[in-house]
């Protein structure tokens, strides 16, 4: 597909998700054999307790791109914890102030004790500690593991290159329905090599920051761009991710963890890519944890 780069063409094809979603055909998992320093090991699934179904069930409000989110509804399908999401618009600022007093997310409701809060690692502790929401501590601490931690900062401006202009490309992403909460999140959401102060600006006259008919123009250039390279470099590092997790069950020795909770709720948004080669290993943990966290990837709409 191809993009002109001005801010009246990106405006009409950012807000025709038509012209972004020509339906891929299901794809399978590609499968490669790396040497995996688990690679010979055996491990057992996560045994998933009985479904809990309250009166009035707990509500999740998210975006669906954001792995801070991700990471709550991960873990309420772990624990196998019947819940409603709400997903927000991208710009909706009234609706998360309203409920905790700015715009963040996720947010996390249980209606029977008018109880409400934010920040997704205390959201899980709470999750985890409540009887109510099945047998506690299931869930296992974060390790001290900085393998990963380093993998993950590796990858950190690759992802953002090929990721970002592809969430608001898709037009199908619930909190990118609409062209203002595709705008803002281009607007606050810089590409790299661009830094967040040089891209937002810092609200002095000195430093308004970018326009937003450049960012425009940058994100249709990013998605115009051959991705080939891009891919190349991801698809290796991906290999040298499945050679440090331990099994397709559960990221570090032990059982599935907290690791597992941030892992995989990032790696998830690496399926909005199209022709990535998810090594053996590591495509079935993608699955596996789509399955038991009852969230869905981003294979079937892959750009």
């Amino acid at each position: 597909m191809k993009f002109l780069l001005t801010f009246s063409t990106l405006t009409v094809l950012l807000a025709t998700a038509s012209a972004f979603t020509a339906a891929p055909a299901r794809r399978t998992v590609k499968s490669i054999s790396p040497t995996s320093l688990y690679s010979t090991v055996e491990a057992s699934p996560f045994i998933q307790g009985p479904r809990i179904i309250r009166d009035d069930l707990p509500i999740v409000y998210v975006y669906d791109h954001c792995p801070f989110c991700v990471r709550v509804r991960l873990a309420l399908g772990v624990k196998n914890v019947k819940h409603n999401v709400v997903f927000l618009q991208n710009d909706d600022i009234p609706t998360p102030t309203k409920l905790i007093g700015k715009k963040i997310a996720p947010i996390f409701s249980i209606p029977e004790d008018d109880f409400i809060m934010g920040e997704s690692l205390d959201i899980i502790a709470k999750i985890d500690s409540d009887e109510r929401f099945g047998t506690t501590a299931q869930i296992l601490p974060a390790t001290s593991r900085t393998d990963i931690k380093a993998w993950q900062k590796s990858v950190q401006s690759l992802l953002r290159t090929i990721q970002r202009p592809r969430y608001v490309a898709t037009g199908l992403l619930p909190e990118f329905q609409q062209i203002e909460g595709r705008h803002a999140f281009i607007k606050n959401h810089q590409l790299p090599p661009y830094e967040k102060p040089e891209w937002k600006g810092d609200g002095t006259d000195e430093n308004p920051g970018m326009a937003m008919e450049e960012k425009l123009d940058l994100y249709a250039a990013a998605m115009a761009k051959d991705p080939t390279p891009l891919l190349e470099d991801l698809n290796a590092k991906l290999i040298e991710l499945d050679g440090i997790i331990f099994s397709e069950h559960y990221c570090s020795e032990g059982g599935v963890s907290m690791d597992d909770i941030d892992l995989w709720s990032r790696l998830r948004s690496i399926t909005i890519t199209k022709d990535v080669v998810w090594p053996e290993k590591l495509g079935k943990y993608i699955h596996n944890f789509s399955v038991l966290g009852d969230v869905p990837t981003y294979s079937d709409m892959a750009l």
